[in-house]
C-alpha cells in the first residue's frame, strides 16, 4: 500500500487505518478470502504501535468484515457490498489456488516487490543498471521511426521479416548458420522456454540442467508438470560424464544450459567442455536448449562459439535476447530452430500474444542492423569490466575471511560462498530493513542455503560500495563460525 497516517490529522491514527483497509476491501482489492498483512506488518508499514492496528482490525471484525485468529491469520469475509446481498460473492481466493500455473517462490515474490522499494540498493537484480540503458540513443531511433512510415499492425507469425534478417546476419558472425525460417521473434528470452515447454515437451517428462540453475527460479517447465533435474556443475561448466547416467535414469527429453557467463555462478564453459558437451549429446540423441542471452557481456576475449555453431545435426535450440545487453524493456528475444520446431512455436505464440510488439521489433531491427548494437554492447563491456572489478576489491576488502568467490570474466554475476554460519533468512530480512535487497542461493538450488548471487549490473558504483559494505558488517553480527 502506498499510503501513509496523516499525523498532523485530527482524526484518530487507528480510524485512518480502518478506512483505509475498509476501502480497499470495498474496491474489490482485497477480495473476500484474502489473507491481509500481519499486525506486526502494519504496524511497521504504517509507522505506527501495534495497539493502533489491532484497534483498527476490532473494529472492521466487529462490522463483519474481518475474521482473524492465531494460526490462520487475518482474513477478509464479507465486503460493504455482500453484508447487503442475498447471496455471497465469489470466492476469489479458491480461484486464485486452484491456477494450473505455480506461483512464484515466495522469496522471489519478496524479491519483486522489494525492487520497487524507494531507495533500496538491488545487489542481486539481473538486468542493467537504468544509467547503462542507452535512452539517449533508442529516442533518436524512434525519432527516426516517426519520420519514415511504419505500421502499427500485426506482424507475420514468425516476426518482422526485417529484423529476422538482421538476426540471421549476427549469429553469422557467431558462427551460426540460419536463415529467416528458422528464427522465431518472441518478448524476451522467457517466453520462447515457456513456447518450448508447452509445444515440444508431454507432461510428466524431464528435462536435465546445471545446478544451480535460473530455471529453478522460474515456473515455465515445473507448471506444465515437467521435472528439473539438476547436475553437478564445476568450473569449466556442467559436468559432461554426467549426462548419460542422469539421462537413462530420469528419460530425460533434454539438456538445459548457459555455457556464456552462467547464471547465478557465473561460470563460463570452457571450450574442451563444449565439444564434449556436443558429442555426448549427439551419442545420446539428447536435444539441447543453449540460453546465450549474455554472450555479448565477455570483458577479455569473447566467449567460445557457441553450441549452436557446432551442430550439423540440429541438435540445438538457441535462445538469444536484447534483454541483458541492451534493453529489458524492449522484449525482444529469439529462437533458432529446425523450421518445423519454429512453425509450432510460432502457432503457439500466435495464441499466446498474436506476436511481440511490432514497434519494439522495429526499434532492434534498426540496432542490429545499423551496427549500433554492437557499439553499444563494446560500451557496455566496458562499464560492467569497471564494476566487476570494483565489486572483486569490495569483496576483498570486505568479505575476506566470511566468504569465498571466483572471478566471472563476463556476464553480471558473482556467486559467493559463505564459510561462517549464515541464516540466510536472516540476513535477508536484516539486509531488507536496512535497505539492501538480495537474491539468495536457495533460489536457483535448495540446497545452495550459504550461497549468495551477486550482481554488479544494476546497483551503482557508491550502491556497491555502501552495500556490500553494510552487507559484511550483518553477516558478521548474525553469523557463527563454520563447524
Amino acid at each position: 500500500m502506498d499510503w501513509k497516517p496523516d499525523f498532523s490529522s485530527e482524526t484518530p491514527l487507528y480510524i485512518q487505518i480502518k478506512e483505509v483497509i475498509k476501502n480497499k476491501i470495498a474496491l474489490g482489492e482485497w477480495v473476500v478470502g484474502t489473507k491481509i498483512p500481519s499486525q506486526r506488518a502494519l504496524a511497521e508499514h504504517f509507522n505506527v504501535n501495534r495497539s493502533t492496528v489491532v484497534s483498527a482490525l476490532s473494529d472492521l471484525m466487529a462490522e463483519g468484515l474481518l475474521e482473524g485468529n492465531t494460526k490462520g491469520g487475518t482474513k477478509v469475509v464479507n465486503n460493504t457490498w455482500n453484508l447487503l446481498a442475498a447471496s455471497p460473492p465469489p470466492d476469489w481466493s479458491s480461484y486464485v489456488q486452484s491456477g494450473n500455473h505455480y506461483p512464484n517462490q515466495p522469496a522471489i515474490q519478496h524479491i519483486n516487490r522489494a525492487e520497487f522499494q524507494e531507495g533500496i540498493i538491488r545487489l542481486g537484480t539481473g538486468e542493467l543498471s537504468p544509467d547503462l540503458l542507452p535512452s539517449a540513443q533508442m529516442k533518436k531511433i524512434f525519432d527516426k521511426f516517426s519520420a519514415n512510415s511504419f505500421t502499427l499492425g500485426y506482424e507475420e507469425p514468425k516476426g518482422n521479416r526485417y529484423l529476422r534478417e538482421q538476426v540471421v546476419e549476427y549469429l553469422r558472425g557467431l558462427g551460426i548458420q540460419s536463415s529467416p525460417s528458422n528464427i522465431l521473434i518472441v518478448s524476451g528470452a522467457l517466453q520462447g522456454l515457456q513456447l518450448i515447454s508447452m509445444g515440444l515437451l508431454q507432461r510428466g517428462s524431464s528435462i536435465l540442467l546445471e545446478k544451480p540453475s535460473y530455471l529453478y527460479s522460474v515456473h515455465v517447465f515445473q507448471s506444465n508438470a515437467i521435472k528439473l533435474i539438476g547436475l553437478p556443475l564445476d568450473a569449466e561448466g556442467i559436468q559432461t560424464n554426467q549426462i548419460s547416467r542422469y539421462m537413462k535414469g530420469y528419460n530425460a527429453s533434454l539438456l538445459y544450459t548457459i555455457p556464456s557467463f552462467h547464471n547465478p555462478t557465473g561460470c563460463m564453459m570452457s571450450e574442451s567442455r563444449r565439444q564434449e558437451l556436443m558429442k555426448v549429446c549427439a551419442d545420446e540423441g539428447l536435444p539441447i536448449i543453449e540460453d546465450d542471452v549474455y554472450r555479448e557481456l565477455w570483458f577479455d576475449e569473447p566467449p567460445p562459439l557457441p553450441l549452436k555453431a557446432r551442430d550439423p545435426n540440429a541438435l540445438v535450440l538457441y535462445l538469444g535476447s536484447l534483454s541483458k545487453s541492451l534493453s529489458p524493456g524492449l522484449r525482444i528475444g529469439w529462437v533458432v530452430a529446425p523450421e518445423a520446431v519454429i512453425d509450432r512455436l510460432a502457432d503457439i505464440k500466435m495464441q499466446f500474444d498474436y506476436g511481440s510488439s511490432s514497434i519494439s521489433q522495429w526499434a532492434a531491427a534498426e540496432w542490429i542492423g545499423s551496427g549500433l548494437y554492437q557499439e553499444h554492447a563494446a560500451h557496455i563491456r566496458d562499464h560492467l569490466k569497471r564494476r566487476r572489478d570494483l565489486t572483486l576489491q569490495l569483496l576483498e576488502t570486505h568479505f575476506l575471511g566470511i566468504a569465498t568467490w571466483s572471478v566471472p570474466s563476463g556476464g553480471f554475476y558473482i556467486w559467493i560462498r559463505f564459510t561462517v554460519d549464515v541464516p540466510m533468512q536472516m540476513l535477508f530480512d536484516h539486509a531488507l530493513k536496512a535497505g539492501i535487497l538480495l537474491n539468495p542461493g536457495s533460489i536457483y538450488d535448495r540446497s545452495a542455503g550459504n550461497f549468495l548471487r551477486i550482481s554488479y549490473a544494476y546497483a551503482k558504483p557508491n550502491e556497491l560500495e555502501r552495500g556490500l559494505s553494510k552487507l559484511a558488517d550483518l553477516v558478521k553480527e548474525i553469523s557463527k563460525p563454520s563447524v
